[in-house]
């Protein structure tokens, strides 16, 4: 919770004086604590939006964290047609996909660092992995819609050759 006048700019209040108004009259400033875990989950992990067209009224974007817990493994999902950038805040996320390129489909595990940038394009198939036994792998998430679409799937498959 947050007190109106508090921040840099004292002389705008937290919500727009008229309710009606439209959000994307002003710039909008999400606070670390006011995150909203009111958004699409995957078991095992833990996502919070920061930016949404619910938040902020953004209309082609939706960023937020996710956080998973030591020693845990999402579902297997898919973000429908949204493109996924993943930047790693802490931990050592795995990500992890098939690849169909070869002979046989090959389950492919990318190992993260702080620091480091994930792309995940639209529709594929993955899972995130934090093997550490001790510490909460967190990252930074930034979508090409405006809300997190999260197709939750019974197992990984590899995309069909032409990408679809």
């Amino acid at each position: 919770m947050t007190t109106p006048g508090e921040g840099f700019h004292p002389h705008l209040p937290d919500a727009p004086a008229n309710p009606a108004a439209p959000l994307r009259n002003r710039v909008h400033h999400v606070r670390a604590d006011a995150l909203d875990g009111d958004t699409a989950q995957t078991g095992g992990m833990r996502r919070f939006a920061a930016v949404s067209g619910k938040t902020v009224g953004s209309e082609k974007l939706w960023m937020g964290q996710t956080h998973v817990a030591p020693a845990t493994a999402s579902s297997d999902h898919h973000h429908g047609e949204s493109e996924t950038a993943i930047h790693v805040v802490s931990g050592h996320p795995e990500f992890v996909f098939l690849d169909d390129s070869g002979d046989e489909p090959e389950e492919v595990r990318l190992r993260t660092s702080p620091g480091d940038y994930i792309f995940v394009p639209p529709f594929v198939p993955h899972r995130e992995e934090n093997p550490d036994p001790t510490q909460e792998a967190v990252v930074v998430i930034a979508r090409s819609t405006q809300e997190a679409i999260v197709v939750n799937l019974p197992r990984l498959y590899a995309l069909p050759a032409d990408g679809s």
